[in-house]
C-alpha cells in the first residue's frame, strides 16, 4: 500500500502563492506516476497537473497554465502555485499509480489519494 500526505495548503489573498507537497510512504516514489486534482464546492474533481515517474513530462490544464508549476524529487512532488486566483479555492488532493509516462486524466485511473489540504484564496 501507498500512503500519500499533502501539506503546505492555507489562506493566502489573490495574486499571492503557495507551494503544496506530498510526501509518499509503503512504496518507492520513483514507481509512480503522481498528479494533483482539486475539488471545489458543490463541483466534481479536476485534474490541475500530471507528471510522469521520471519528471521529464508534464502536464496541465489550461485554467493553471503558466501560473502552476509541478515537480517532483526522490521524496516528494511539489505544485507551486503563483497568481492565484479565487477560483482557485478547493482541497487539493495528491494522487498516484503505478506506471510510465503520464497518468490518465481521470480521477478514477488513480490508485492512490491522499487526505486533501484545503487552498482558499481570498479576493
Amino acid at each position: 500500500q501507498v500512503q500519500l500526505v499533502e501539506s503546505g495548503g492555507g489562506l493566502v489573498q489573490a495574486g499571492g502563492s503557495l507551494r503544496l507537497s506530498c510526501a509518499a510512504s509503503g512504496r518507492t516514489l520513483s514507481s509512480l506516476q503522481m498528479a494533483w486534482f482539486r475539488q471545489a464546492p458543490g463541483k466534481g474533481r479536476e485534474l490541475v497537473a500530471r507528471i510522469s515517474r521520471s519528471g521529464a513530462t508534464t502536464s496541465y490544464a489550461d485554467s493553471v497554465k503558466g501560473r502552476f508549476t509541478i515537480s517532483r524529487d526522490n521524496a516528494k512532488m511539489y505544485l507551486q502555485m503563483n497568481s492565484l486566483k479565487p477560483e482557485d479555492t478547493a482541497v487539493y488532493y495528491c494522487a498516484a499509480r503505478p506506471g510510465f509516462g503520464l497518468g490518465g486524466v481521470s480521477a478514477a485511473g488513480y490508485d492512490y489519494w491522499g487526505q486533501g489540504t484545503q487552498v482558499t484564496v481570498s479576493s
